[in-house]
């Protein structure tokens, strides 16, 4: 389980994303299971630079969910959109024998959408679902698109990972098990 960047100031307060409630009580649901499942959970937590609402240490920059620290879960910070990028998280699932990944979080197009395609290239079974990540609305652009709602950008990232990825539409319809060590 990847919980992709659910940090305070993507989820909480004015500048949380629009479907922040929803992504929460789907990252919770999600959590509890993997959790009982014996699955290993990650955190990506993004360091985002000086001055910026997720810049290390500053209140937006927490976790918003509780972290168990232990064997089976853990957090990796990262300063990239792509959570392989830079980390320890390819070799952390390796050496867990994870071969299948369920992502949820924020932003959508952003490190959602890049990690989960570094997971693919890397031969993960992923799987994304629908109810489970989201983003902001795209602003209007002169003479290019009016304001894109951020619930079509969200879906567009979906559509952007081809047919490899495991889009499905509820996240209380994806399951958990234990990985096996080795392949």
């Amino acid at each position: 389980m990847l919980l992709v960047d659910l940090q305070t100031a993507f989820v909480a307060g004015d500048e949380a994303v629009p479907d922040a409630a929803r992504v929460l009580d789907r990252g919770r649901a999600l959590l509890a299971r993997a959790r009982a499942a014996g699955a290993l959970v990650v955190h990506l937590q993004n360091d985002g630079a000086p001055g910026t609402v997720d810049e290390p240490r500053t209140p937006g920059w927490a976790l918003h969910l509780p972290v168990e620290p232990g064997p089976r879960e853990s957090v990796i910070r990262k300063s990239e959109d792509d959570g392989f990028d830079g980390t320890p998280l390819g070799a952390l699932l390796d050496g867990a024998g994870v071969r299948a990944l369920a992502l949820c979080g924020v932003l959508s197009e952003m490190c959602v959408a890049a990690t989960a395609r570094t997971a693919l290239a890397r031969d993960f079974r992923v799987v994304l679902p629908h109810d489970a990540h989201a983003t902001y609305d795209i602003p209007a652009a002169a003479g290019i698109s009016e304001r894109v709602p951020a619930a079509l950008s969200s879906r567009a990232a979906e559509w952007a990972l081809g047919d490899e990825a495991e889009i499905v539409p509820r996240a209380a319809d994806v399951t958990f098990t234990a990985p096996r060590r080795g392949r």
